[in-house]
């Protein structure tokens, strides 16, 4: 059976991050190990949340799976608490990469233009170096802009958005661009380093904003890949799963704070995944 590691935060109620990438890689038919690295009562768009850093146990968690000689299909990183969670998954990837698994980092750090709170120029630095180390990487339009080192415009065009990828590709394989929003649609632009070429992939956009729907489409891409999907279809499947999840939750939540409901729409990835392979 195929295994995915998955290093992000627990938000314990909120469906992000690994409460999300958990259920989803499952559901695909792929076993799913997981690194926490920070435990938050609940998503950071609920007030008063308590936050424990794990920073401590990566390292030791690490060391016990190389000595029982743990080996993983893929390698999925997520949201990072700080500077020093970010080399220690550096060390990470490098202590578990093979040349036949696949490293997808989704550089979680900001949105709508600016970081989030609590990070840096610097923290966008370390992040690029991570990234550096990904066969590919799914930043949303800010932290890709970020990542190149282009100033960020919401207005930004598909041509404009594209000469980021290739700026991104000089060291990553697949660059692929989330959350794009283009005509009253919202979709995905990706770019293959090796063969030149994009492919991007848009539906109608619905009016609302969900936490956590990034680290949905996120594992539903990592799940579609383990099992043997192209990359390609891979992000046609995981746009379309979180579009569904989307549209499933505003017509009956339309201010939904915990997320999408991801469960409901599990049935419609499996099927999908079935289909392609």
């Amino acid at each position: 059976m195929k295994k995915i590691v998955t290093i992000q935060d627990i938000s314990c109620i909120g469906k992000c991050s690994l409460t999300v990438a958990l259920p989803i890689i499952s559901a695909t038919g792929i076993e799913t190990a997981i690194l926490p690295t920070t435990i938050l009562s609940t998503h950071t768009a609920f007030q008063g949340f308590t936050f424990r850093d794990l920073s401590m146990d990566i390292n030791a968690i690490s060391n016990h799976w190389q000595k029982e000689k743990f080996k993983f299909d893929a390698i999925y990183t997520g949201y990072m608490g700080n500077i020093e969670q970010i080399e220690l998954v550096k060390k990470f990837i490098k202590d578990f990469d093979t040349k036949e698994n696949i490293v997808l980092v989704d550089p979680a750090m900001a949105d709508n233009g600016k970081l989030y709170s609590g990070f840096n120029n610097e923290f966008v630095s370390k992040m690029k170096e991570l990234c550096d180390q990904a066969d590919i990487i799914v930043p949303n339009v800010t932290e890709a802009s970020l990542l190149a080192g282009i100033p960020y415009d919401e207005k930004m065009t598909l041509d404009e958005i594209k000469k980021i990828a290739i700026e991104l590709s000089k060291k990553i394989k697949n660059v692929v661009i989330t959350d794009i929003n283009l005509n009253n649609k919202v979709g995905i632009l990706s770019y293959n380093a090796k063969t030149k070429e994009f492919y991007s992939y848009f539906r109608k956009k619905i009016n609302a904003k969900y936490h956590g729907t990034g680290d949905v489409f996120a594992s539903a891409l990592v799940g579609s890949l383990a099992n043997g999907i192209s990359i390609n279809k891979s992000l046609k499947i995981a746009v379309d799963y979180t579009w569904e999840a989307i549209k499933e939750t505003y017509e009956k939540e339309p201010k939904d704070i915990y997320g999408v409901n991801f469960e409901t729409k599990l049935p419609f990835l499996i099927n999908r995944i079935c289909k392609e392979k």
